[in-house]
């Protein structure tokens, strides 16, 4: 899709005013697959002056990582500005030495994911052992970017009350974030049951954020949420842009999520923790029977220190999730026992209504036909006409108004045992009886996550330059007593496993250039709503004909319209498989006051699908024979059965980008960001080629017989992707940052002082991601048949 946005916004670090904001969209869908690139370092730039405000060329200043002891210097050139152009995430000691000055220093600098600081300085004549040092303002304004967004740091994430501890629950805190979604995306959920991150952003869908750990994506790509959250413990902090994105972002036109993990440092430092939620305290449900069960254990923890001093760090975590909840029914609709037993009562086969005079009428549901007239009068042992009623009764007197064979089927309203059908005899010992009052049930039952991911990270400078190493491993399995019945007894399962792995270098070439390159694979791969419990009754042991049975085996699904029960196995269950490589790359340089970036970037998304659908078949009664649902499956008479079969879709996916983008620092609190992307993104094949398009008036030669207009790959201008790939997707941004230099006054008050202010502006061209979900309307169209319906007897 294609987006343009013109917005601007003032930032304060005491207080924030909004000037103004315009924005401006146009959406087209054209690109197929979410690309993932983002450094996971920061920028801190500065002028350095002496006491009358002249520049001061040559200065040394070197950024210290407070936290591994590592360093970088660069001198300050003909105008006094330096820029240190990717710095990894950490707390900085910013050091300035020149010949004449006293020393500056500037201590505790938070640097975060792909922020860019100000660090200005004024030395002080004097001699080197002299030395002024400043302790860094917990709150510092990224004076130099256009893009809008918000971080959020490790100990404001684990201080937080998270029922689930995923830091995709704090999206939802940043303005423009709205915390529900339209349900027509929605990932499988990370570790059994933390939330995927499909939230509106901006005003654009679900599937338009992007996810990124490491700089490294991690993207589903079906629906476009998070295939893994990190434990909370061992992020460092996540940082969400929600606009004027520069040229290095892509693809995301709503938020663009990218999360930094921590790392060693020189001294060895762990943690461990255990959370506990439980129900020794919680009252019962008003409508249950008991108190629901709720046992909710979260525990582990980190490590972290030195491999060697100043030279190689290791980081790892492990989060082990134990839940066990008691799932309320509510009230279910059951029948009575007298029903149970076919005394369903005349007044049920048929309607009553108001005739002209206001008298009230019945109608009786009649006899369907011949073959369903016949088939009666085999089990009843008399004979049944077509149209033929199958009860009468008299609403003015409220009395059964059929009492004899030759009135009507069922007299008396009561469906003899003899005419119960062999299914339904089977089938009815899963139908629970009442225990909430005369016609509805209620129970608890257990919902039960096991949940176990570790991560690893290890970091290495070395002269290949800083080498760093992340791998994360989270296996789950979440039992789900009901997924498709609304009774006990026909539990299923999710078990779903998630891996990524991601191997990134970061090396600098003299004090103006630096290369970040990176390899990432992540992997998941998930069954969702298998039927559990081991092997249950055969189809022909519960007493049907004629049915081809598929898998798996177990009670078979059936539905009733008016009772609002259901009952048996999950029919319809998938496995899913989805793995990204990829690789990227970003050079930057300094020349002058100018920060140039150049990159590119490059994934193939493998995404194979198997839908499991309704093999055994399935069966709804909603009263289309006798007016009754629960009569209808007594005889055995469905509204309709549909069956299906295993369809895999093995759908691929490729995308290429490349970017160019300059800050020039025009003045010391005026910067202008600009650069240009372009990419293309071949939309969603399916690999065996087992889908189809419309093209009206196009007659299909891969399958002659098919309707015209019902096109293939292979047909003539049919390509393998159905839609051919957009090669002119060129996307602009252009953006300034202004920091007032108010010292005094009412401006000085309204803004506060040199760099506590920015004003931002900015226009950007973007185009968002093509979910595979897509790719799913057609599935089960022919020739690739997926379900048949059908309205046989029992």
């Amino acid at each position: 899709m294609n987006n343009q946005n013109l917005v601007a916004r003032v930032c304060t670090a005491r207080r924030r005013f909004g000037l103004f904001s315009l924005l401006m969209a146009a959406w087209i869908p054209l690109v197929s697959v979410p690309p993932a690139w983002s450094s996971v370092t920061g920028s801190i730039s500065g002028t350095v002056k002496d006491p009358s405000s002249g520049v001061i060329p040559g200065a040394t200043v070197t950024a210290l990582n407070t936290g591994t002891g590592l360093s970088q210097s660069v001198e300050t050139d003909a105008v006094g500005f330096y820029v240190f152009p990717a710095l990894p995430v950490g707390v900085y000691d910013i050091t300035i030495r020149h010949a004449g000055f006293k020393e500056y220093r500037e201590t505790g600098l938070a640097l975060d994911a792909t922020v860019a600081l100000r660090v200005d300085a004024t030395l002080q004549v004097g001699t080197a052992a002299q030395e002024i040092t400043v302790q860094s303002s917990t709150v510092h304004v990224d004076t130099t970017s256009t893009q809008m967004g918000e971080v959020i740091g490790g100990v404001k994430m684990t201080t937080l009350p998270l029922n689930g501890r995923a830091y995709t629950d704090l999206l939802a805190l940043q303005p423009g974030v709205v915390a529900v979604n339209a349900g027509t995306y929605s990932s499988q959920a990370v570790s059994g049951n933390l939330n995927s991150g499909n939230l509106s952003v901006g005003g654009q869908r679900e599937s338009a954020n992007g996810f990124v750990v490491n700089g490294g994506s991690v993207q589903e790509s079906t629906s476009m949420g998070t295939s893994i959250i990190p434990d909370l413990d061992s992020i460092a902090e996540f940082r969400i842009i929600t606009n004027n994105g520069d040229a290095e972002y892509g693809n995301y036109a709503g938020a663009q999520v990218y999360v930094v993990t921590k790392s060693g440092t020189n001294q060895l430092h762990g943690s461990g923790f255990e959370f506990l939620r439980n129900s020794d305290l919680d009252a019962r449900n008003f409508y249950s029977s008991d108190r629901g069960i709720l046992r909710q254990n979260q525990f582990g923890g980190t490590v972290g220190g030195p491999i060697r001093h100043e030279k190689m760090f290791f980081f790892g975590d492990y989060q082990g999730m134990r839940r066990t909840i008691g799932v309320d029914s509510g009230l279910v609709l059951v029948p009575s026992p007298d029903a149970r037993n076919g005394n369903i009562g005349s007044a049920q086969f048929g309607t009553i209504s108001k005739d002209e005079a206001g008298n009230l009428v019945f109608t009786p549901n009649t006899v369907n036909g011949t073959s369903w007239a016949s088939l009666l009068s085999q089990t009843l042992g008399y004979p049944v006409q077509a149209g033929e009623p199958y009860s009468l009764y008299d609403p003015k007197a409220q009395v059964n108004a059929c009492t004899s064979t030759s009135q009507c089927v069922f007299p008396d309203g009561i469906i003899p045992q003899s005419a119960f059908s062999a299914p339904a005899k089977n089938l009815l010992q899963y139908i629970p009886q009442p225990n909430a009052g005369a016609f509805f049930t209620t129970s608890a039952y257990p919902d039960a996550l096991r949940d176990d991911k570790w991560s690893g990270r290890i970091d290495a400078n070395t002269r290949a330059g800083m080498i760093s190493g992340y791998y994360l491993w989270d296996d789950y399995n979440h039992l789900d007593p009901n997924t498709r019945a609304n009774v006990p007894g026909f539990s299923n399962s999710t078990v779903g496993r998630a891996q990524n792995f991601n191997l990134g270098d970061t090396k600098s070439f003299g004090p103006a250039s630096v290369n970040e390159f990176r390899l990432n694979y992540v992997r998941n791969s998930y069954t969702a709503g298998q039927p559990v419990g081991g092997l249950g009754p055969t189809v022909s042991s519960q007493g049907f004909t004629g049915i081809v049975p598929g898998g798996p085996q177990g009670v078979e699904p059936v539905s009733f319209g008016g009772l609002g029960i259901s009952i048996g196995i999950n029919a319809y269950y998938s496995r899913h498989i989805n793995n990204t490589y990829q690789v990227l790359d970003n050079f930057s340089k300094v020349i002058g006051t100018h920060t140039l970036k150049l990159g590119a970037n490059y994934h193939y998304d493998q995404i194979t699908d198997y839908e499991f659908g309704a093999r055994n078949g399935t069966f709804t009664f909603d009263g289309t024979e006798t007016g009754v649902d629960f009569a209808d499956f007594l005889i055995g008479a469905p509204a309709d059965y549909e069956q299906g079969a295993q369809i895999p879709m093995y759908t691929r996916g490729r995308y290429f980008g490349v970017y160019g983008q300059d800050s020039w620092r025009y003045r010391p609190n005026l910067t202008f960001n600009y650069g240009l992307r372009w990419e293309f993104a071949t939309p969603w094949w399916e690999a065996h080629n087992q889908i189809e398009t419309l093209v009206p008036g196009l007659q299909s030669k891969v399958f002659p017989g098919a309707p015209t207009g019902w096109v293939f790959p292979g047909d003539p201008g049919i390509p393998p992707t159905l839609a051919p790939t957009r090669y002119n997707n060129f996307a602009p941004r252009v953006g300034l940052a202004y920091t007032p230099n108010a010292s005094g006054g009412f401006w000085g008050r309204l803004l506060g002082g040199p760099g506590e202010t920015s004003i931002r502006a900015g226009f950007g061209v973007f185009f968002t991601a093509f979910e595979d979900i897509t790719s799913f309307n057609e599935v089960g169209d022919a020739p690739y048949g997926f379900f048949w319906v059908s309205p046989p007897s029992l």
